[in-house]
């Protein structure tokens, strides 16, 4: 029995052999473990978040020019940078620093996420969707990015511009500068549209600070749809499109025509026609300058009927529907009438 026992003894170096025989599966288990799980984002989703986000913007950009609208004209027009980093500062301070998503994002149910922390967490993954928030050095680097980079982008454009640089000498520093900047803004519009055609095809990072920095914009919800309404947007187009078409019949509308048209259906058709004969028909008030329509004789202001005749070549008298001849053409016709 004692020698039976001893055969099934392990020997001193049984667990490294162990080790050495599990230790790839645990790796394998622990690599796969740590790969994120891929996901699809909506592109239109992104898309009309960032878009919301400008149109925010200028609302409140309107809003807070409405407070200096007394101050003498063009005086706002010279701190427009200063004014717009404030804003752009104002969302990024009340959204992305305390972890919160800009206006945009929010209504379109979307999220900053750190996509470096995703392929080292080790945690079980079920919708794709965790992971942490931006870091502190992100949300620093997303301000200098887009409230610091920008205002001093555009006050060095404003600047140039009114210093003439591109007009300076060829070898001079100004000259030298201002050719930098056209490659640089070259470059930056290059390099924004190869990071479009990148998102058109693989959905990720919409800009080039996005892609820099590795802030993904995921779902902040598995199970919650965007919250814009299209119904007041439906019914302001439709208001517009109503509007547009006013301003462009009513222009067109003859005022007198109209008048004449419908006087037979007003109520005031037998005292107008009996106690209007020392009244203008057109303006209805006692004529400054009168002057006689010829051939009916009836007494119209001087402006109100030449200017009727002038838009209208057949214009027919208001009283009696007989046509008078064109002012332009016969205004020797017209006689005034001396005052009594």
């Amino acid at each position: 029995m004692e020698g039976d026992c001893s055969l099934h003894v392990p020997s001193e170096h049984a667990w490294e052999q162990a080790h050495e025989t599990l230790a790839p599966q645990w790796r394998s288990h622990k690599a796969f473990s740590c790969i994120a799980v891929p996901i699809s984002i909506s592109k239109v989703f992104q898309v009309d978040a960032e878009r919301l986000d400008v149109e925010i913007s200028a609302m409140l950009k309107e809003q807070l020019v409405k407070v200096f609208s007394f101050v003498k004209p063009g005086f706002l027009f010279q701190y427009e940078p200063e004014l717009n980093a404030f804003l752009e500062f104002l969302i990024w301070r009340f959204s992305i620093w305390v972890d919160k998503p800009t206006p945009g994002n929010a209504l379109m149910n979307l999220r900053y996420r750190d996509e470096r922390a995703m392929t080292m967490q080790g945690e079980a993954v079920r919708t794709g969707l965790e992971g942490p928030g931006l870091t502190f050095s992100q949300k620093l680097w997303y301000c200098m990015a887009t409230v610091v980079g920008q205002y001093v982008w555009a006050r060095l454009q404003s600047f140039s511009a009114f210093r003439r640089w591109g007009d300076n000498e060829q070898r001079s520093w100004a000259r030298r500068t201002w050719v930098l900047l056209q490659r640089v803004e070259s470059l930056y519009k290059a390099a924004s549209f190869g990071n479009l055609l990148v998102f058109l095809y693989h959905g990720r990072y919409l800009n080039l600070i996005e892609r820099a920095l590795r802030a993904r914009l995921v779902y902040g919800s598995p199970n919650m749809n965007r919250a814009v309404s299209f119904e007041y947007m439906n019914r302001q187009l439709v208001w517009n499109e109503f509007s547009e078409l006013l301003l462009l019949l009513i222009p067109l509308l003859n005022a007198s025509s109209i008048k004449k048209f419908l006087r037979p259906f007003s109520k005031d058709q037998h005292s107008s026609s009996a106690g209007g004969d020392d009244t203008c028909p057109v303006c209805q008030a006692t004529p400054t300058i009168p002057f006689d329509a010829l051939p009916c004789h009836h007494r119209y202001c001087y402006y109100c009927l030449r200017t009727r005749c002038i838009s209208n070549p057949t214009f027919q008298c208001l009283r009696c529907n007989i046509q008078v001849q064109a002012m332009q053409r016969h205004i020797s016709q017209l006689k005034k009438i001396p005052d009594a």
